[in-house]
């Protein structure tokens, strides 16, 4: 017999226990929930997920412009890639026990390699949407920082060269160059925002933002080298 996940008010309750928010809408908090492999679903929370990134990405940016008001953009861009990425997403979902709620294939969830968890980063993404349309910005905001805040003294030790750190590592476990593209720009002409991705084949591609091409590959490079292990988030110094 397959898990029985709470559903409607029970559902509600749970999540309200584990995030602090009381959903109006049980319908909607289902949809963040549900998997687009879950067969016979009406909806997915697939286009949540899209609105959930962004809400996620203004929240920590204001969080870490508060913060760190001393701080270059070179030093916020490796810090703000890490708070936002796949692996801290799918980390909060862990701590929310979102595995023992989400909707989706029973093979999706079974799989024990990182990628496979990508479904955790979703529906924190997805949920974060659901609270944001809920409950509106403030509800969303307050979730964000209980979970995210504790990680905001977590920082990136940037390389001297992340470019060509990522190339040796890449070098020498026998893979290809990496491969820059600018994938992004917004803002004026004269403040530029650039989004630019790293790529390498049988990796999985690295974004990353900032004011210049070359800052936003240096962010790129480190989050690249971040999320594979080579370099580590440490507690910033006292």
């Amino acid at each position: 017999m397959g898990l029985q996940r709470p559903t409607g008010e029970a559902l509600v309750e749970t999540i309200r226990q584990r995030t602090g928010h009381g959903f109006g809408n049980a319908r909607l908090l289902q949809t963040a929930l549900t998997h687009s492999s879950a067969v016979r679903a009406a909806a997915n929370n697939e286009r949540l997920e899209f609105l959930g990134d962004r809400v996620l990405g203004l929240v920590v940016a204001e969080m870490l412009f508060a913060r760190f008001p001393d701080a270059r953009e070179g030093e916020l861009a490796p810090r703000f890639n890490a708070l936002v990425d796949a692996k801290a997403c799918s980390e909060v979902g862990l701590e929310l026990r979102l595995d023992e709620l989400i909707r989706g294939a029973a093979a999706l969830k079974s799989q024990k390699a990182a990628p496979a968890r990508s479904y955790l980063s979703d529906a924190v993404e997805a949920l974060i949407a659901a609270i944001f349309i809920d409950g509106g910005f403030d509800a969303a905001r307050s979730f964000v920082l209980r979970y995210w805040e504790p990680r905001a003294d977590l920082v990136v030790e940037k390389p001297r060269n992340p470019k060509s750190e990522l190339q040796e590592w890449l070098a020498q476990n026998g893979a290809a160059r990496p491969e820059y593209a600018i994938v992004g720009r917004e803002g004026p002409d004269h403040e530029p925002v650039f989004t630019v991705s790293v790529s390498a084949l049988g990796f999985a591609p690295s974004l990353a933002t900032g004011r210049s091409r070359q800052v936003a590959e240096e962010a790129a490079a480190t989050a690249f080298l971040v999320r594979e292990g080579v370099y580590e988030a440490t507690k910033v110094s006292q």
